[in-house]
């Protein structure tokens, strides 16, 4: 039996959080039923500091939802083709976000967005008291692996380096 997963889960720091999802399911309310999808991969952008997180160059319109209390969605477009799908943690005004890079059937944040049918519509939803998206706790606790992140060469040392993604072993 597996249960919605409460605002208490998001308002960790991003690390932590983004550890903490790795297992769980995302679910997609399509109309007819649900369908619940194990998050198999993410990756913690953890404020301000941190020069990889969006929230590091300030607030904008497209950071915004990112300083909104944890479990509301970010989501953003890229390269001019692919949503990304981020889920906001910690407390409102501290912007952190945890990216799902990957989820049972779609390897990729690009084809996870794609696949679950993700779009700029989903900007800003409450995971808590949404209708079409929100996660639940799959009851799984499986062995993660840690290791850098993807894509921010940009953000330079220490950044780069931080052992901020996490995948389920195997």
């Amino acid at each position: 039996m597996t249960s919605r997963l409460e605002r208490t889960f998001f308002l960790d720091d991003a690390v932590t959080v983004a550890r903490m999802m790795t297992g769980m399911y995302i679910v997609i309310n399509a109309g007819e039923r649900a369908e619940r999808y194990l998050i198999t991969e993410t990756e913690a952008y953890l404020g301000q500091t941190d020069k990889a997180c969006h929230a590091s160059r300030g607030r904008t319109g497209r950071t915004e939802p990112m300083f909104l209390e944890g479990g509301h969605l970010y989501i953003y477009f890229v390269y001019g083709m692919h949503w990304m799908l981020n889920v906001v943690s910690g407390p409102a005004e501290s912007p952190q976000a945890v990216l799902i890079r990957g989820v049972q059937h779609f390897s990729g944040p690009g084809r996870v967005t794609k696949g679950l049918g993700i779009d700029g519509s989903f900007n800003r939803e409450d995971l808590t008291r949404s209708r079409r998206v929100w996660m639940e706790d799959s009851g799984l606790r499986p062995e993660l692996v840690a290791g850098p992140r993807v894509g921010i060469n940009y953000a330079g040392e220490p950044w780069v380096s931080k052992p901020w993604r996490f995948m389920i072993k195997n």
